[in-house]
């Protein structure tokens, strides 16, 4: 009997220590396990990176969804950058159109038509820099400071380009009625050749400055509204500009004088050549007025704004400016009798007849 009474005994002790082994382990398991509803540092955590397990899916790996802050972001196509690659198409149209009249037209190789040929491709190439710089910004991957380097340098080249190149117009209507006797063998091609390789080396020159270390990429705080440009090249840019718009101020002023003095001296067609002196010069006057308006605003703006300022006045400031480009084929080049022939020759083969009877004044060319 004893012997029995210790086997049971000694059965209820193991028992009860296989009972508190069991409930220790499994105590142990519950506090341990990554799955417990109470773990708010677990749930959190899946939360704030986007990931979402499917407690049902069959496979070894978990399903991963991407949450709103991992998606790439796209971006908003802004209706100003829309409105400026629009300008810059029809700013290549018209002066592809230019640039065509003249290569294919023989008789037209005189000084002044190589004046309007170089800025036609002055303005052609600003249209191709606005539409590359829309393509670069929403349509192309690459790397965002090369694409600002690239953009800038072709915009900043070209505009120059424009802006010289009607500069050199303006010179060239005041010297011929200045020296109307002599003009037409003074000025020779090769003279108008090397001004208009000077004009172009200069303005590529500045193009490449924001590529060879004159920019803003480091240092944001520099930038001007024109980024990479720094605000210091900006300002001295923009005050270039304004003595350029001075010179052809003058200039202009001494074509009005010098046209009305001819229309004093000769009394036997006074009348004639007074009221085409009078349209002449309002003609100028628009042009000047014309190519201010649509430049001033930029350059002043310029002069008084930084990066900081909001986007809004930097895009309202410079599509004004690009207009300069739209309106320069119209001024310079479809205005000329000459080209006007050959574009009506090119279009249906012929020539009114009233064309060829107009008279010649200072703003035809």
């Amino acid at each position: 009997m004893r012997n029995r009474s210790r086997l049971t005994d000694a059965f209820v002790a193991m028992t009860l220590s296989l009972v508190a082994a069991t409930a220790a382990a499994m105590s142990n398991l519950n506090s341990s396990s990554p799955l417990d509803p109470v773990d708010s540092s677990t749930s959190s955590s899946s939360w704030s990176w986007g990931l979402m397990e499917e407690p049902f899916n069959s496979s070894s790996e978990p399903a991963v969804r991407l949450g709103p802050e991992l998606r790439p972001a796209v971006p908003e196509v802004s209706s100003w950058d829309v409105v400026l690659c629009v300008a810059g198409t029809l700013i290549s149209c018209e002066n592809a159109l230019v640039i065509a009249v003249l290569f294919y037209t023989p008789t037209l190789r005189a000084p002044t038509f190589i004046l309007i040929g170089s800025l036609a491709v002055a303005d052609l190439l600003a249209g191709l820099g606005l539409i590359l710089n829309f393509v670069f910004t929403y349509l192309a991957d690459g790397s965002p400071e090369l694409v600002s380097l690239l953009s800038a340098g072709l915009l900043l080249s070209a505009f120059s380009a424009s802006i010289l190149n009607i500069l050199a117009i303006t010179v060239d209507r005041y010297l011929s009625l200045y020296n109307a006797l002599t003009y037409h063998t003074e000025r020779t091609l090769t003279f108008t050749y090397v001004m208009v390789l000077f004009i172009w080396l200069s303005c590529v020159t500045m193009g490449l400055l924001p590529a060879l270390g004159w920019n803003c990429l480091r240092d944001e705080s520099a930038c001007s509204i024109c980024r990479p440009v720094t605000k210091s090249n900006a300002v001295a840019l923009a005050v270039a500009f304004l003595l350029v718009f001075g010179l052809m101020t003058q200039l202009y002023l001494q074509i009005c004088k010098i046209a009305f003095r001819h229309a004093q001296q000769i009394a036997v067609q006074h009348q004639f050549v007074a009221i085409s002196t009078t349209k002449g010069v309002s003609t100028l006057s628009a042009i000047l007025c014309a190519f201010g308006a649509c430049w001033l605003p930029f350059a002043m703006y310029s002069i008084v704004a930084d990066s900081s300022y909001p986007a809004v006045y930097t895009y309202a400031a410079a599509l004004p400016a690009t207009c300069c480009s739209v309106i320069n084929p119209v001024i310079y080049a479809f205005r000329n009798p000459d080209i006007q022939k050959s574009l009506w020759m090119a279009c249906c083969g012929c020539v009114p007849s009233n064309l060829s009877l107009r008279p010649r004044a200072s703003s035809d060319v």
